[in-house]
């Protein structure tokens, strides 16, 4: 089984919103949101740390928001005001508690999910 699968990406125009799923198969207590626009580097977007604290991106404070619902064992990633800057694949990851460091470094991560957003 896949231990985490992301699923909810699409195309919106600019200005619109889609919220991202991660299906979480196994125990892991810290989990985030990474993206990889065409030609960039794979960047931070939103972090959920063991304690329930939650890092943001500057690039998307005020409009991503991150949770998470424990007994359906999913990891949501709610965005607005999306922008085409956001364009690009968005990865789930995450780490059981003993990895878990406070940092934007994960364990396991996702396939990805596409968001196309377009102007």
């Amino acid at each position: 089984q896949v231990p985490l699968k992301e699923s909810g990406g699409g195309s919106v125009r600019s200005g619109g919103s889609l919220r991202l799923s991660c299906a979480v198969s196994s125990s892991f207590d810290c989990l985030a949101w990474f993206r990889q626009g065409p030609g960039k580097e794979r960047e931070g977007v939103a972090r959920l740390g063991a304690t329930g604290a939650k890092i943001y991106a500057d690039s998307v404070k005020g409009r991503f928001t991150i949770s998470r619902d424990s007994a359906k064992r999913t990891l949501y990633l709610q965005m607005d005001s999306l922008q085409p800057a956001d364009t690009g694949m968005y990865y789930c990851a995450a780490s059981p508690r003993a990895f878990c460091r406070g940092t934007w470094e994960f364990a396991t991560w996702g396939q990805g999910t596409q968001v196309t957003v377009s102007a």
